[in-house]
């Protein structure tokens, strides 16, 4: 973009030094400072500065990266701090009541500026030097800043030829600003933080749900100590296709996205091609990249935050932060332990948009503890202050360092079993007595408490590619296959069920279910062989093993659905099986086997390991040593 050179001189009358215009602040005043690094530094001294002349300016903000000095105790009868989210320069003030926290949507805040809801006496903003045609760019940060600008009273900007120019919707005409203060001063930059192992366990769950041609949202919050997880996410999905992007806020990790070839944007519904955003953070690297470059379109928060625009992309994945959950799904996303931390942000625009949309999903990445691991976020409870975000009946996919739990149109006894089950391991027994004090799970379920201990280790999960090209996912069983359970015994031959269960039994009680589900983990493994389906999965075979301490050997059995059978997935589940009990030291497998079920003896004879068999009255008794 080619400046204007001489501006100062065409625009004289409008031009004045830093100090000399912040003398048109008054006491009693708003005063809007723009957001992120793209606050107006050399505006936010000189007004400082004034502390001592002024009283009871209240200032307004989204959330700035600066040090913040007006949010300081010694100020506190100067200017009133009233923030939209919670960063960490102001925290301390408003945890301790000197300053203030308006919670309220992302895509909210520009009405309470168009509507005189809060109107908006002095705005302090960033721009870019005018070009040729008399036009600024509010360069990495459109946001909420065009509404203020739209409805401050007095527009200070301070001109900066260090701001990138960006594309989109973000310039304004040079004579829609009041006083020009020019500053060669560098943006305020900010390094994307090194992630924590937490962070990056999370961001690799949240990636297995990301498909090709998506559409993608990384939100603003973030976990102290664990930084801003939904980016972690990034770093998992350099081999996904077609991706595009629509966030409130872009960082530096797009850039090694973007280079990786995962991001082209070809398959968005809207903004086809293009990076949509409506600021930025990062180093002088994101925005020289974002300078002038059509890939990158910034455009206002009332546009970015619509969930009806977010809605009408296809494939729209939603990647946001809460910091704590109750059994039931209700999600809290601006307080840790009942004190005010963050904020809502676009969190609940985005759920409702991709929610909404064909193909979408909103993910609320949730680390299972606390940084020092001493509390749970996930509790059967939300802690005393903490406030919702997302109701219970607004959830859809929860992740957590243990995996995902999917709650979206699920019975309150799903979600506590799905949320237990992605619980720190500490916790799930407590989690457990919990849900059953509190009446969300039916009592007769205490006696299974002791098998909550649920397999981490990865080497439970592969994956068989079978002849028609359909994936089977092989996993360790969970709580929340308690349904699925239920409908693949129902969906059993007769000969089938008298292969595995030696009975002619045509029904199955819940207690049954429950013990095919419920395992003790510690000492038996059970897996099941997943297919993708519309609603999520479906069960259609079942392996597992149940150890004989005194002798070091397991029992042995699996089960495939009859139209799944023949596609030699027993003998991959035997194969797996063996495996896992190999590696957890056990010597060999025994099975009983009846002696018309032709292709169990068959699976077993070909196995390559030392075979001993006896039959008694019309069953096999196999004795397999590894």
């Amino acid at each position: 973009m080619e400046f204007d050179s001489n501006w100062q001189e065409h625009y004289a009358r409008m031009v004045s030094p830093a100090k000399k215009a912040l003398k048109q602040v008054r006491s009693g005043q708003r005063v809007f400072i723009g957001t992120g690094c793209g606050e107006p530094t050399e505006l936010v001294k000189a007004l400082t500065e004034r502390a001592g002349e002024l009283s009871d300016v209240e200032i307004v903000q989204l959330f700035t990266k600066g040090d913040a000095a007006y949010a300081q105790r010694k100020y506190a009868d100067c200017f009133r701090l009233n923030s939209f989210f919670i960063g960490q320069n102001v925290r301390d003030m408003i945890q301790e009541g000197l300053g203030s926290y308006t919670p309220i949507l992302l895509s909210n805040i520009p009405h309470l500026f168009n509507s005189g809801l809060l109107p908006i006496d002095v705005a302090l903003i960033q721009t870019t030097p005018p070009n040729k045609h008399g036009k600024v760019s509010l360069g990495i940060s459109v946001d909420i800043v065009k509404s203020a600008v739209e409805n401050a009273s007095l527009i200070i900007a301070q001109v900066n030829p260090q701001m990138p120019w960006t594309l989109g919707d973000s310039v304004i005409d040079i004579y829609d600003i009041d006083i020009l203060v020019p500053a060669d001063v560098p943006l305020i930059e900010r390094e994307d933080e090194p992630m924590h192992e937490i962070s990056r366990m999370i961001g690799r769950n949240i990636a297995t749900l990301v498909p090709n041609g998506a559409t993608i949202q990384f939100g603003l919050g973030r976990m102290q100590g664990l930084g801003r997880i939904p980016h972690a996410t990034m770093e998992f999905l350099h081999d996904k296709k077609d991706l595009g992007i629509h966030s409130e806020m872009i960082t530096d990790s797009i850039l090694e996205l973007i280079r990786s070839g995962a991001v082209n944007g070809s398959r968005k519904s809207s903004d086809r091609g293009r990076i949509v955003a409506s600021f930025c953070m990062g180093t002088k690297e994101l925005y020289d990249a974002v300078n002038d470059n059509p890939l990158f379109c910034f455009r206002p928060t009332e546009y970015v935050n619509d969930s009806n625009i977010i809605s009408q992309q296809s494939k729209m994945v939603a990647i946001n932060m809460g910091q704590e959950i109750d059994l039931t799904g209700q999600i809290c996303s601006d307080s840790q332990a009942g004190m005010l931390y963050s904020g809502i942000g676009g969190l609940v625009d985005f759920n409702r948009g991709a929610t909404r949309c064909k193909d979408g999903k909103s993910i609320v990445a949730i680390p299972s503890t606390n940084r020092e691991g001493t509390r749970s976020n996930i509790m059967a409870r939300l802690s005393l202050g903490s406030g919702v975000s997302i109701t219970r009946g607004a959830v859809s996919y929860v992740v957590t360092e243990y995996g995902v739990a999917y709650l979206y149109g699920k019975s309150i006894q799903n979600r506590v079993m799905a949320l237990i089950a992605i619980a720190h391991p500490n916790f799930r027994e407590q989690l457990f007595r919990d849900a059953i004090e509190a009446h969300y799970i039916r009592p007769d379920m205490a006696r299974i408490g002791d098998k909550l201990v649920l397999p981490t280790d990865e080497t439970m999960r592969t994956s068989l590619l079978l002849e028609d090209g359909t994936q089977l996912t092989i996993r360790s069983i969970q709580p929340t296959d308690e349904p699925s359970m239920r409908d693949l015994v129902y969906a059993l031959s007769r000969e089938t069920i008298y292969y595995r269960f030696m009975s002619s039994q045509v029904s199955f009680s819940h207690k049954q279910i429950q013990d095919f589900v419920y395992v003790d983990h510690r000492k038996d493994v059970a897996i099941v062989g997943t297919v993708p389906e519309s609603h999520g999965e479906d069960i259609i075979a079942v392996g597992r093993y149940y150890l004989d301490e005194k002798t070091n050997r397991a029992e042995v059995a699996f089960i495939v659905r009859d139209d799944w059978q023949g596609k030699r997935i027993g003998s991959f589940l035997f194969k797996h099986l063996t495996e896992l009990a190999k590696r957890n030291g056990i010597a060999g497998f025994t099975a009983e086997v009846l002696r018309d079920n032709q292709r169990m003896q068959t699976i077993f004879n070909h196995s390559g390991h030392k075979i001993q068999t006896r039959l008694e009255e019309g069953v096999y008794s196999f004795v397999i040593d590894f």
